[in-house]
């Protein structure tokens, strides 16, 4: 059952990460997530400040907002600033992380709370946490991990957004210019975009790790990129690809005793250079 639960989780990240991610990829704004995962520690700390508790929805709350207000500095530093991406992206995070550090410093250097602790979480902890409803009489309902409850939640909303407005995304994405001339207000969608994206990275990194999020977001969907022009065979192929990674690289962690995000992380970029060399190959 534990088995069950940490590799449910990991293909409800993959799944989620990898949608998102073919957006992300084709605006070639893939690092965003590696900024939001490490840019939402100030409001952690805040949070966690406020309320004095580790597992308080708080926490989730004020990461989430600042997940939303690095997308938009980085929008600004871009479009304002004429900064190019990469360059807004690394300005932001680095910023926001550090002001993190400095908070946890100065106000919370006698409790546990750090840097790894907030950003990196462990797969493999999922099963422990888990969704228990008492039903009196001494009866509890357990429902299973959280975690598969928050993603899962995530995975339905992004799959409603993309399902509804769909066009809308598409064109953004491909021809902002002509979106905006047929009438389509392009910073709503970018903002609706990362706003999911901070959703999503929010959500997951706490379970999995920021490093494995990062990995769902930017090399399945890359991988399917190589494979297909198509943007919808390449969202099915990106999805298929994470679920993939998700299971081969629990059952070789479980096989070598090894990180489960490593491996799962490792699995991709595997993945990611077989079909590399086959394209190249094929050509």
């Amino acid at each position: 059952m534990n088995d069950f639960q940490i590799i449910l989780v990991g293909i409800l990240v993959a799944v989620s990460c990898a949608i998102l991610g073919c957006f992300l990829v084709l605006r070639k704004m893939a690092m965003v997530g590696d900024a939001i995962s490490h840019a939402v520690l100030p409001g952690i700390v805040i949070a966690f400040l406020i309320v004095q508790r580790f597992d308080s929805i708080f926490m989730l709350v004020g990461a989430a907002i600042l997940g939303v207000f690095t997308t938009l500095l980085i929008e600004f530093l871009h479009r304002q600033g004429k900064l190019q991406t990469d360059a807004s992206i690394g300005v932001s995070f680095t910023s926001l992380f550090a002001l993190g550090v400095i908070l946890i410093s100065v106000f919370a250097s006698k409790v546990d709370l750090d840097a790894e602790c907030v950003l990196f979480g462990e797969i493999a902890y999922v099963p422990l946490h888990t969704w228990r409803i008492d039903l009196g009489n001494g009866a509890i309902l357990n429902l299973g991990a959280k975690a598969a409850w928050w993603i899962g939640s995530v995975l339905l909303m992004i799959l409603i957004f993309v399902s509804i407005f769909y066009k809308e995304m598409l064109l953004t994405t491909f021809d902002p210019s002509f979106a905006s001339a047929i009438g389509i207000n392009v910073s709503v969608w970018h903002y609706s975009l990362m706003s999911l994206v901070s959703l999503t990275t929010v959500a997951a990194f706490e379970s999995v790790g920021a490093v494995l999020v990062l990995s769902f977001l930017v090399v399945p969907p890359a991988t399917a990129y190589l494979l297909t022009t198509n943007f919808k065979k390449m969202l099915v192929l990106s999805s298929f690809i994470g679920i993939i990674t998700a299971i081969l690289g629990y059952y070789i962690a479980s096989f070598l005793n090894a990180s489960i995000a490593g491996s799962m992380t490792s699995v991709a970029g595997v993945i990611f250079a077989l079909v590399f060399l086959f394209i190249r190959i094929k050509k």
